[in-house]
């Protein structure tokens, strides 16, 4: 049987509870352009281009998600810009563990959805900055 020869991630789903503040921060202050949502969807969802065929899906519920370190990540060319930009808006960013060769930080949006930021100055190579062993 061939490998399923996976590409890339297609979309990423996360619950919000507030249509126009989830509006405001993913359109607004991230800057995603908002795309309809297939016709037959008869829920309430906004949808964001990601680029290269890449989307983001909010779907309204009447709770949030529970808080956890779960998360989705998106790559800026400037992370230092990106927290400035973050700081105009009021939003408090959230500092994290460092890895090899990059800059990154979190946000939450108005729901408390983490996303995290993060800056690439040299590609990940695990052969040089990875972990001496699998877990």
């Amino acid at each position: 049987m061939p490998p399923l020869n996976i590409t890339a991630i297609d979309h990423c789903s996360v619950l919000i509870t507030d249509l126009g503040k989830a509006r405001w921060f993913y359109r607004d202050v991230l800057g995603l352009p908002e795309i309809p949502k297939p016709k037959p969807f008869d829920f309430v969802a906004l949808w964001f281009d990601l680029g290269a065929g890449q989307t983001l899906h909010l779907l309204q519920k009447p709770q949030p998600d529970t808080r956890s370190p779960r998360h989705f990540a998106l790559r800026v060319p400037d992370a230092k810009t990106a927290r400035e930009h973050f700081h105009m808006h009021g939003i408090e960013t959230q500092e994290t563990g460092p890895i090899p060769h990059c800059d990154r930080f979190f946000v939450s949006d108005p729901d408390g959805n983490r996303i995290e930021l993060i800056q690439w100055i040299e590609p990940y190579n695990p052969a040089v900055s990875g972990a001496e062993r699998l877990d």
